[in-house]
């Protein structure tokens, strides 16, 4: 009965199955490495950001460039606010369940070493288009001082919260990099920033956020979905080639007992044609119309 798995047509099929389905089952695998890579790296940056709050500041210079493993380390920079250059960063929240819109307030530190860092001193409610709220934002202490904050990674257009099209007033910023800010002072710019852990009130300090790709994010989640979309793959791979078995098998059976049906079917008729094929139908064999009289 199952000879038919031996034909070409069959081999065919039976091959796509055998590689289909480790091919899935491997992806699905592959997959779930990677959500369980990016869990395991969010536990690791939860644990450097733990330490890195109790952790003494160290150099900025030391701590640069900004990865995985040095962003949000405690670091130290030394210089003169330039209070010119202050600006506010529009329609920002600090990720409490209040979500309340507000705004970063970035003052640019001119540094010993000639370059200039970002530092977001704090996060006030309002909005950062109206007077009476930008008259809240205190001003940035004169003369020489020094600062230390938790260090951050310049932001990119798919960080929440930028303004990645432009188009704002005059000092306000959408986006915290050194790309943004280079059109706007004109001297160089470190390709990072600190936010603050003591703000000055009436400003709130702005917790420093996880490095991109080490948390549990939208792409994490979509490791873990893309998962489950490949072993539903592999099974619906083993579900198609068993019915497909079934149906030749019965075929086959039916083949063999004679249960086949009529592969020409009679055509139906209508009108006059299909009245007279049901009368001659239904007479005796062999006997036809005969003339009246007869």
């Amino acid at each position: 009965m199952y000879r038919f798995l031996l034909t070409p047509r069959w081999w065919g099929i039976n091959v796509f199955a055998l590689l289909a389905i480790p091919f899935c089952i491997f992806m699905g695998s592959w997959q779930l490495g990677r959500f369980e890579d990016r869990v395991d790296t969010h536990h690791q940056q939860e644990d450097r950001s733990a330490r890195a709050r109790v952790a003494a500041a160290r150099p900025l210079e030391s701590l640069l460039p900004v990865g995985q493993s040095t962003s949000g380390r405690q670091v130290s920079a030394r210089g003169r606010y330039d209070t010119a250059h202050q600006l506010l960063v529009p329609d920002r929240t600090l990720g409490d369940k209040s979500e309340r819109r507000g705004f970063y307030v970035l003052t640019l530190l001119r540094t010993d070493g000639g370059k200039a860092l970002p530092v977001v001193r704090g996060w006030l409610p309002g909005d950062a288009n109206a007077r009476a709220d930008r008259a809240k934002v205190p001003a940035p202490p004169r003369g020489e001082v020094t600062v230390k904050g938790a260090l951050q990674a310049s932001e990119n257009e798919g960080t929440d919260g930028v303004h990645a099209g432009g188009g704002l007033p005059d000092g306000q910023l959408g986006m915290i990099s050194a790309a943004s800010l280079v059109n706007i002072v004109p001297y160089k710019i470190y390709d990072a920033w600190i936010t603050l852990g003591n703000a000055p009130a009436p400003l709130r300090a702005v917790p420093p956020a996880a490095a991109e790709g080490s948390g549990l994010d939208l792409k994490a989640f979509q490791n873990l979905g893309y998962t489950g979309e490949w072993f539903v793959f592999a099974g619906f791979v083993v579900f198609m080639w068993f019915r497909l078995v079934r149906r030749e098998a019965e075929t086959a059976k039916d083949a063999a007992l004679g249960i086949l049906p009529d592969a020409t079917p009679e055509p139906k008729r209508d009108g006059e044609d299909a009245e007279h094929h049901s009368v001659t139908a239904s007479r005796p064999h062999g006997l036809t119309d005969a003339p009246p009289g007869t």
